[in-house]
């Protein structure tokens, strides 16, 4: 059985064809929480969902209808709102053990920031998207944040993002695009622009913008393979605009090469030891 759907703005399949309607029913509530996950604090409003999520109004009603009955999506009551609930950090307490990337790139992250000094990001892939998992200061007295920990963006408008997708194969870049796209003009970039950030990205072997999403900034970010040598995630490093430098590029690139080179290689040993063990 073939499924027909549409892509809403978190770039998952929002089916409207021929699966059963309780399947449907849970895509579409998976679909509403990654929104929701995109605009973290600041919520969403019932009509801003239905437009985004291609959905209508009393659908996204019905749906979330269950969501904040189950605590898995709370209403603001002086907005009316929607964010992600108490629950979702509740469940994922029941897994004891955090995310071994992070627990690998963490030293790494410390020390490169420490040798840089600014402030250094662990970008991970999450689908179409990229999620900031950690986030490190360095010692110059102006820092640029341009990322909270678990703040979510859509994969290519991140300099981490192009990063990563640099370290695709074309089709995967073209198909990850072609599902983002509706979603890329909130954030002023396009389809074709990224592409070419892309290009260049892969041809230089890392991801560098003079000027980063956030004002006065820029970002210079290498990737990181997982064990099966797919791009998993990047290291950024985000220096005030005024202190990059060609020659300053150089430097940190090869400070985060050489980190992202150790870390690759953590990784595999892990799998191998997960595998020996299994």
């Amino acid at each position: 059985m073939v499924a027909r759907g549409h892509l809403g703005l978190n770039g998952a399949d929002i089916v409207s064809g021929d699966l059963p309607g309780g399947t449907q029913s849970i895509q579409r509530a998976v679909a509403l929480l990654r929104l929701l996950a995109t605009a973290r604090e600041a919520g969403l409003g019932l009509t801003e969902i239905s437009k985004h999520a291609e959905l209508t109004r009393p659908t996204v009603h019905r749906i979330l209808s269950v969501l904040v009955a189950e605590g898995i999506v709370e209403q603001r009551q002086g907005t009316r709102r929607y964010v992600v609930g108490e629950q979702i950090p509740l469940l994922a307490l029941s897994r004891r053990t955090r995310d071994p990337l992070i627990d690998i790139v963490s030293p790494h992250l410390r020390v490169a920031v420490g040798e840089i000094g600014d402030t250094g990001f662990l970008t991970r892939r999450a689908g179409l998207d990229t999620v900031c998992v950690a986030r490190q200061l360095g010692t110059y007295p102006i820092q640029v944040l341009a990322w909270d920990v678990g703040d979510r963006r859509p994969l290519g408008v991140t300099n981490a993002g192009i990063a990563i997708l640099s370290g695709m194969q074309t089709d995967a870049v073209c198909g990850v695009l072609a599902k983002n796209q509706s979603r890329f003009s909130r954030y002023g970039v396009s389809t074709d622009a990224v592409f070419k950030e892309v290009a260049i990205a892969r041809a230089k072997g890392f991801a560098a913008r003079a000027r980063a999403l956030t004002l006065g900034a820029s970002a210079v970010s290498v990737m990181i393979r997982s064990s099966g040598g797919m791009p998993q995630g990047a290291l950024t490093i985000t220096p005030l605009s005024r202190r990059l430098s060609p020659k300053r590029t150089e430097e940190i690139v090869a400070q985060l090469r050489m980190h992202a080179g150790a870390i690759e290689l953590k990784l595999r040993k892990a799998a191998v030891s997960r595998s020996a063990c299994s």
